[in-house]
């Protein structure tokens, strides 16, 4: 499994590769953290916004959607095919990822509990990403709006505050024009003690 990976970004869901994409993405993400086809389709024309199908040869490896903030880059969602996993696509991919990154890279998780939660963290931790000490609360992207508590990580090291802010706003004000909500009022952020 040691063949180059490619980014090649959907432009629209007439291309090669996106009902499989697509599929992968509700396949891997519960409800509450996924934005329906019509919004994701919209968001497909913000410039901001690049979803990209990861390609090992001519085969769909996984999927990054992210996207450019003031300062950093959000990674929304990843995903690697349930085929592949295990072979480091998601390692190589994220890795690649943040190299071409001009500032942090920024991305959220679920509270390190148990389980799945707690290996994501690993991962992540493994890739160079660390906590960022604050209390959010995401809300759903469709409805039924229930918010959760995620845990913002960044890459290669902790946010400022400042940068915190912005991130967390930008979700708020950018992406999640492309959910169901109408006036989003989450993500929330606060700051724990430093």
């Amino acid at each position: 499994m040691q063949h180059d990976l490619r980014f090649i970004p959907f432009r629209s869901p007439a291309d090669a590769g996106w009902d499989e994409a697509w599929s992968l993405y509700r396949d891997s993400f519960p409800p509450c953290e996924r934005r329906s086809a019509e919004h994701h389709i919209r968001a497909l024309a913000d410039p901001a916004f690049t979803a990209d199908g990861i390609w090992l040869g001519d085969r769909l490896a996984g999927l990054l959607f992210h996207w450019r903030g003031e300062g950093f880059r959000y990674a929304e969602h990843l995903a690697v095919a349930p085929a592949l996993r295990g072979h480091n696509i998601g390692s190589r991919a994220l890795e690649a990822y943040c190299r071409s990154s001009d500032g942090p890279v920024v991305l959220e998780i679920e509270p390190p509990i148990e389980g799945m939660a707690l290996r994501r963290l690993h991962f992540y931790r493994r890739l160079g990403f660390v906590e960022n000490p604050c209390h959010y609360i995401h809300p759903s992207y469709e409805e039924p709006f229930a918010p959760h508590p995620l845990v913002v990580m960044s890459y290669p090291e902790p946010l400022t505050p400042a940068q915190l802010r912005r991130a967390v706003d930008f979700v708020r004000e950018r992406v999640l024009r492309y959910s169901g909500h109408e006036h989003p009022t989450l993500p929330r952020l606060e700051e724990a003690e430093r």
